[in-house]
This record gives C-alpha cells, sequence and structure tokens, in this order.
C-alpha cells in the first residue's frame, strides 16, 4: 500500500472523528510510522509501506481518534528547538510557555528553581541556554520527575539538574536567583470545559490546583508566600498565569514584598506571565 493511500485513510478517519488539523496530524503521524522527519514526508508519498508501518500508522491514527495528543503519541514535543519526552504523566510543553523563557533569559541567573517542573521543559531548556547554570526541578509526582530524569539525560544536563520530589517549596533547601513555574491554574468548575485533548490526556493535578478555591489562584497563593526566603537579593519570581490572572497575581506577588510586579504578553498580547524582584 503506498503511502499516499494510507495518508487519505487517516485524514479520512480524523475527521469523522472530529480531529480538527485532521491532515496536519495524520502527516504528523506517518512520519512518526516512517521514521521520518515531517518535512521529509512528500518525498515518501509514493513508497509503499511494510505491514510493520501500517500497523503502526493505523494504531496512531486510532489513537488520535481517541483524542490523545499528537506529542503523546510519537512521545516527544519541540520546545525553544529542543525534543522533549512527553507522556500521559505530564503535560505537553505548549508555545506560549516560550514567553516565560524569554523572560527568564532577559535575566542574569546562576541557581535555578523550577516549581512543579513537569516534563523538565522550563528548567532544561534555561539551562542549556546557560551552560554556567545550575537548577532543581521539583513536582508532586514522581512519574513526571521521571520523564524529567530522562530528558534531563536525552540533553546532557544530567550534571547540571537535579530533581526533588516536593509539595512546592516543602523539600526545598538554598536560594536562588530565579523561581519559575507553571503552576496549575484551572479552577476545578472549568476542567469540564476543557478541550478533549487535554481533560483526557493530560494530567488533573497539574491544570487543576489541589486547593480548590474556585478561581484558580491557590498555586499563587502557595508559590508567592513562601517566595522570599528563597530568593536571594535582586533574585526574580516568575509565573505562567490563565487568562485574566495577571492584576491578581501580581497583587499576590506585592503582598508577598516582591518589587515591581510586571504583566508580560504572549505574542497574541494576552498576558502569559508575571514577573518580580525580591529586593
Amino acid at each position: 500500500m503506498q503511502a499516499q493511500a494510507l495518508l487519505a485513510e487517516g485524514i479520512a478517519q480524523l475527521r469523522a472523528a472530529g480531529i480538527e488539523g485532521a491532515p496536519r496530524d495524520a502527516r504528523w503521524l506517518l512520519a512518526h510510522a516512517l521514521d521520518l522527519a515531517p518535512d521529509r514526508l512528500t518525498l515518501a508519498l509514493h513508497d509503499q509501506m511494510s505491514v510493520a508501518q501500517i500497523t503502526r500508522f493505523r494504531a496512531a491514527i486510532a489513537a488520535r481518534a481517541r483524542h490523545q495528543p499528537v506529542a503523546q503519541i510519537t512521545g516527544a514535543r519541540l520546545f525553544w528547538g529542543r525534543r522533549f519526552h512527553v507522556t500521559p504523566d505530564v503535560l505537553d510543553p505548549r508555545p506560549e510557555t516560550e514567553t516565560l523563557i524569554e523572560a527568564a533569559l532577559a535575566q542574569p541567573f546562576s541557581r535555578l528553581l523550577d516549581l512543579g517542573t513537569g516534563s523538565g521543559a522550563i528548567l532544561l531548556t534555561l539551562l542549556a541556554e546557560r551552560p554556567q547554570a545550575t537548577g532543581l526541578g521539583v513536582d508532586l509526582s514522581a512519574a513526571a520527575l521521571e520523564v524529567a530524569r530522562k530528558n534531563a539525560s536525552a540533553l546532557g544536563l544530567e550534571a547540571r539538574a537535579a530533581f526533588q520530589c516536593s509539595d512546592w517549596f516543602a523539600e526545598v533547601a538554598g536560594q536562588f536567583d530565579l523561581i519559575v513555574a507553571n503552576p496549575p491554574y484551572i479552577a476545578a468548575p472549568d476542567h469540564d470545559t476543557l478541550a478533549l485533548d487535554t481533560r483526557l490526556w493530560e494530567p488533573r493535578m497539574a491544570l487543576v490546583p489541589a486547593a480548590c478555591d474556585g478561581t484558580g489562584l491557590a498555586a499563587y497563593r502557595a508559590i508567592t508566600a513562601q517566595t522570599a526566603t528563597y530568593l536571594r537579593p535582586n533574585g526574580w519570581l516568575m509565573v505562567e498565569i490563565g487568562l485574566g490572572q495577571g492584576p491578581e497575581v501580581a497583587s499576590l506577588m506585592s503582598d508577598a514584598g516582591l518589587h515591581d510586579p510586571r504583566i508580560l504578553p504572549d505574542l497574541t498580547g494576552r498576558g502569559r506571565v508575571v514577573v518580580a524582584q525580591a529586593r
């Protein structure tokens, strides 16, 4: 069977399942089945596929039709130009989180703490961009920490990246030049309104704060309440936020004694990151 015919079959199946972007996703999954870079797929569309390749592609299409994210099916997501392993135990790194990376790289730091590290994408990207820096990633999920360690090893960063199971700062010692976090910020009632890809396949604990207060701000309260103890003088706290949460999070930072909180927009103009500095 030619790859082109199988691609058409996959697109039709995804469209029938209501998958937005069916042609794009089918092409990604066909490239995955053929062990090709997606930009090389066009050259292989007239090739005959082996039974193993056909089986692999159809299994991937079936998974996507169940709304499993493409990154989980292929096992990888590109973030800031690097490949990160992802599983259902971690959030799929999103392009908008690169706003946080850009903000962090605008400041000097040698010691970094990533709260709720998940796949390690934020921590490891920053360490890769700052070869003299070291960092600690903490997460309450042991499974997520295993994914982060695997990514650290794949990127050759094991010597500079440490990982710890911790409920925010509970098991953290020392002080840091920079503390970053993309914490859970979805209010519990809003979880059921999320896209099926997210709601069914990504870890709820990374989306919805454990201490549900109806606002999605519980994690920010927990983080800002302790940040001053762990930031070095002139150090920075930088957090990703949900829609419309900027003013409240900035206020929490001010109440915690941090200086000049600012809300930074992503490429769409939406407030995405709040930053503040220790005195």
